[in-house]
């Protein structure tokens, strides 16, 4: 087990700001798909899609916010790092997809400066992102406050929760890496009709989604996955409110339909579930904090002194001086 890493303010400042950006951005892109508007940054042929990506963004953002209240990078790596993967891998794909760009293919204006801006946005956080994460795994462990033992799991994960987590993180590890590396194979398979960049920019987030999924189950703890628990419900709400929205888009007596519908359950299933767990572990904590201090320990090696009964048998009677 390695050694425990503090935080470093790079990862902090990211976090905050890619937050702040994730809000707004996404609440855009999903507000206006909910009224049926297709505002992303390329063009796409229906307004599902980048209503999808949008709540991606938004569900992730009030997490990115409590990254800050961590001291160890244990505690919040099975967030950031897929945060990392979405900055670079949206990246990439708004360059392979540049001709898709609202930019190029000559939308409205606002829709022109807002993929131009989505580009140079992107590609400075992919940057800074990646130059945060080779600072954090440069950064020595051990560091003031977080001694020098490795530490072991707090909250450990029930061990019937294992194997949920393994299908749910594998099914989008692997529906993210084959929309991502075939988008003309898989996309052609998603139940409403998607582009090469709509495929991509969905196969980023579902692959995150799946390596968030995974390293919490490699973590095996739920206090070092506490921010991640708090990002993944709303990511499966805000999803589950676009498809709502856009239930006839949706050919959902498919089987790519149902199985959607299933993941999408299971994300929020996941989140749940691991956020009562923890809220029960949290309180099981405390309680045992407030029992200790109140039984006094007994000193190694000591023996403790019978105290006398004060029964009234035992108490000497007063002595009579005759008056």
């Amino acid at each position: 087990m390695a050694l425990r890493k503090e935080l470093s303010p790079g990862i902090v400042v990211l976090s905050a700001v890619v937050g702040g950006i994730s809000l707004a951005t996404g609440a855009l892109l999903t507000v206006t798909s909910l009224f049926g508007y297709a505002a992303g940054p390329w063009v796409s042929p229906e307004a599902l899609s980048p209503g999808l990506v949008g709540a991606a963004m938004a569900g992730v953002a009030p997490a990115l916010f409590t990254i800050g209240r961590a001291r160890l990078w244990e505690d919040v790596r099975s967030l950031v790092l897929p945060l990392v993967i979405v900055l670079a891998g949206l990246f990439a794909v708004s360059l392979l997809n540049g001709g898709s760009l609202q930019a190029a293919e000559g939308g409205p204006l606002f829709l022109a400066l807002f993929s131009l801006g989505w580009v140079a946005v992107l590609g400075l956080l992919a940057l800074g992102a990646l130059g945060c994460l080779v600072a954090q795994y440069r950064r020595p462990a051990g560091g003031t406050g977080t001694g020098t033992a490795p530490r072991h799991p707090v909250a450990p994960l029930p061990g019937w929760s294992k194997p949920p987590l393994a299908v749910v993180g594998s099914g989008w590890l692997g529906i993210g890496a084959g929309l991502l590396v075939f988008p003309g194979f898989w996309g052609a398979l998603l139940p409403w009709t998607v582009n090469r960049a709509d495929a991509q920019g969905l196969g980023v987030w579902a692959l995150a989604l799946g390596v968030g999924v995974l390293g919490a189950l490699a973590e095996d703890d739920l206090t070092r996955i506490r921010p991640a628990l708090r990002a993944v419900p709303l990511i499966a709400l805000a999803i589950a409110l676009v498809l709502a929205v856009h239930h006839r888009s949706v050919d959902w007596t498919s089987g790519p339909g149902a199985s959607l519908l299933a993941l999408v359950i299971g994300l929020f299933t996941t989140g749940a579930s691991g956020y009562w767990l923890l809220a029960r572990a949290d309180r099981r904590s405390a309680h045992v904090a407030e029992v200790a201090p109140a039984t006094p320990a007994t000193p190694a090696g000591s023996k403790s002194e019978a105290v006398p009964d004060a029964s009234p048998a035992t108490v000497p009677s007063p002595v009579d001086d005759g008056g």
